[in-house]
């Protein structure tokens, strides 16, 4: 019979027991934490100041922006910490502070980049109701009931693990804390845990994925077979082409990691992917948006010239 432990807290493995290779880690991680920083900041600044963005586009792209700054602070931080440090513990109740934080974040993001795909649905499609359809109080409704679904799905996710019995190592072989490295510690029946990663997590997931798809594949076909203009074709298609990419690099990584068999990866294959998921993914939105956006790139020439001009 195994012997079960009081758990005060765990020891994060991190990405690698090499010491020669934490530096460089460290430098890399704190740069790209950093790009994630100014980056999304810079974006949510220039939406806060400059009142043409004041559209549901960038008010959902500004929600976006704070979601990345806070998905990316809820692991770097303490990644950047231990590697720095000898001692790589996280107590049981920051643990799964982070687990719940880590869920609710990326939650939010999957069901506003579902948002973002309707947003753009009904501005090319039905243009002359846009305004109707997506005032204000509609905008803030959406956002507001992302937030709490995501809130109250990472609930469920935090309260099952921290009712779970730990009677195996607690070395968590993971650099942050997440459900399916914490399940491999666990011991009793994780099976209630374990459905709720494949239906739960896996459904909203990929049920977020297909409906933001939906979206641009109709606005795609709908630019294809009704509109005559070349520039207004090209321009949303654009548009579509940035935002897919985002749903690339968040879906792939997010779909390789709770959808798939946990036997069917490797630890580095885990390790890798999380790294896309959590740190480059937040580095990279803000880059995508903007650098391919002239009315970003506007309001930023028109607020340096209003404050150093």
């Amino acid at each position: 019979m195994e012997s079960i432990t009081t758990v005060s807290e765990f020891l994060l493995l991190g990405l690698t027991s090499v010491q020669d290779l934490q530096p460089f880690f460290f430098v890399l991680f704190l740069i790209i934490y950093l790009i994630s920083l100014v980056g999304n900041g810079a974006i949510l600044v220039i939406i806060i100041l400059e009142p043409k963005l004041h559209s549901p586009m960038y008010f959902f792209l500004g929600n976006l922006s704070c979601l990345d700054i806070c998905y990316s602070s809820v692991t770097l931080p303490k990644l950047l910490l231990t590697l720095l440090s000898t001692r790589r513990v996280i107590s049981f109740l920051g643990c799964i502070t982070q687990l719940h934080f880590f869920h609710f974040l990326g939650c939010s993001e999957a069901v506003l980049l579902a948002i973002m795909g309707f947003d753009r649905f009904v501005a090319i499609c039905y243009p002359l109701h846009y305004a109707m359809l997506m005032n204000h109080q509609v905008c803030v409704l959406l956002a507001a009931v992302a937030w709490l679904t995501s809130f109250l799905y990472a609930l469920m996710h935090s309260v099952l693990t921290a009712r779970l019995n730990f009677c195996h190592s607690l070395k968590l072989h993971h650099f942050f804390c997440d459900v399916k490295p914490l399940l491999e510690l666990a011991c009793g029946d994780t099976q209630v845990n374990q459905w709720l990663i494949s239906i739960i997590t896996g459904g909203i997931s990929m049920g977020a994925f297909f409906l933001t798809l939906l979206s641009y594949l109709y606005v795609v076909g709908f630019l294809l077979f009704e509109h005559q203009s070349c520039s207004t074709l090209h321009k949303a298609l654009s548009t579509c082409a940035s935002h897919l990419m985002v749903l690339c690099l968040f879906y792939g990584p997010v779909g390789f990691t709770y959808i798939r068999p946990a036997s069917a990866t490797s630890m580095v294959q885990d390790w890798l992917v999380a790294v896309i998921y959590s740190a480059v993914t937040p580095v990279l939105n803000p880059l995508i948006y903007t650098l391919r956006n002239k009315e970003v790139w506007l309001a930023l020439k028109k607020i340096f010239r209003r404050k150093f001009c």
